[in-house]
C-alpha cells in the first residue's frame, strides 16, 4: 500500500522534536487510513522512544500492538519503513468494527525538519488579542491543540518569557493594527484590557471582512451588556446587521457559567473546536 505524507495532527510535537534534536531516536507510527469506524483519524500518531512514547492512534489493543512493532524497528538500525492493515473489532478486543491502516518508521535528528512540515499544515492560524489572565489561561488551553497563536498586545512586558514554540507573541500600537496582517482563515479573539481597544480590533476585523472575508470567527469577551453597547456603537460606524451578527458575544459554550480564567478558556477552546468541525 502506498501511504503519500499526511499532515500529522496532536499537540506533542514540541517535545518530540525537541528529543528528537537532542540525539534520541524514536519511531513514529501514524495512521495512514481509516476505513469505516475508527479509534483515530487520517494523521494521529505516536512517536514510540526507548523507555516511552508521546501521542495515541486510539489506546488498547490497537495501541499495544503498534507499539510492539515500533520497538522492533527501534531496536534494528536499518529497519525500513513499515506498513499494514489493522481490523478494529473482536479479533483486538475493540468494538469500533473498522479497519485502520499504520505505518511505521524511524526518525532522529536529521528527520525533524521534514517532521516539522509534516505537522504545521494541521495547525489553524489563532489571534489571541490580549495577554491577560483570561489570555494566558487560553494559551496554556490551546497547547496541545491545533491551532498556531499569535498572541497581540499593546503593552510591553505583558508576555510570560515561557511561550510555547507555536504561539507567536506580537507587540502592536495601536492594537487593532495586527488584524490586517493576519493570515487568511485566522479566528479571532479578543480581550485586551480596554473596552476601547475590544472595540476598534472588532471594528478592523468587520472591515477586513467586508475587504476579504476571511476571518471565519470573531470572539469578544464580555456580557451580553457590553455586547449591546459595542452593537450601538459599530452600529454608529456603519456596520450593518448582518456583518454584527459576525461576531460572538459572549464567547464560551453556553451553560458554562464560572468566570474563573480556566473555566473560561476551557469554554471557548469547547467553542472553538465546534467551530472548526462545523457543528457551531
Amino acid at each position: 500500500m502506498a501511504v503519500e505524507p499526511q499532515p500529522l495532527v496532536g499537540g506533542d510535537l514540541p517535545a518530540v522534536l525537541h528529543r528528537l534534536e537532542a540525539g534520541e531516536t524514536a519511531v513514529l507510527v501514524a495512521v495512514a487510513q481509516t476505513q469505516g469506524s475508527a479509534p483515530r483519524e487520517r494523521g494521529a500518531w505516536m512517536a514510540v522512544f526507548a523507555h516511552d512514547a508521546w501521542g495515541t492512534i486510539g489506546g488498547g489493543q490497537l495501541e499495544w500492538q503498534a507499539m510492539a512493532v515500533a520497538r522492533r524497528l527501534l531496536a534494528d538500525p536499518c529497519a525500513a519503513m513499515t506498513e499494514w492493515r489493522c481490523p478494529v473489532g473482536p479479533s483486538l478486543g475493540q468494538c469500533c468494527g473498522g479497519v485502520v491502516h499504520l505505518r511505521a518508521w524511524r526518525v532522529g535528528a536529521a528527520d525533524v525538519s521534514s517532521l516539522r512540515a509534516l505537522w504545521q499544515p494541521a495547525l489553524l492560524p489563532l489571534a489571541l488579542f490580549g495577554g491577560g489572565h483570561v489570555g494566558r489561561a487560553l494559551v496554556r488551553a490551546l497547547v496541545p491543540l491545533p491551532f498556531a497563536v499569535r498572541w497581540i498586545d499593546s503593552r510591553d512586558g505583558i508576555f510570560p518569557a515561557d511561550v510555547p514554540p507555536q504561539v507567536q507573541v506580537e507587540h502592536s500600537e495601536p492594537v487593532q493594527r495586527a488584524v490586517a496582517d493576519l493570515p487568511p482563515g485566522s479566528r479571532v479573539l479578543v480581550m485586551s484590557f480596554s473596552h476601547a481597544e475590544d472595540l476598534d480590533i472588532v471594528a478592523a476585523c468587520l472591515e477586513r471582512c467586508r475587504r476579504q472575508d476571511d476571518l471565519p470567527f470573531i470572539g469578544l469577551i464580555g456580557s451580553r451588556t457590553k455586547w449591546a453597547a459595542f452593537r450601538h456603537r459599530l452600529e454608529a460606524r456603519g456596520f450593518g446587521p448582518a456583518e454584527l451578527d459576525r461576531v460572538t458575544c459572549p464567547i464560551g459554550l453556553p451553560g458554562i457559567r464560572g468566570k474563573e480564567p480556566a473555566v473560561i478558556a476551557a469554554s471557548v477552546v469547547a467553542q472553538l473546536l465546534l467551530d472548526v468541525s462545523g457543528t457551531r
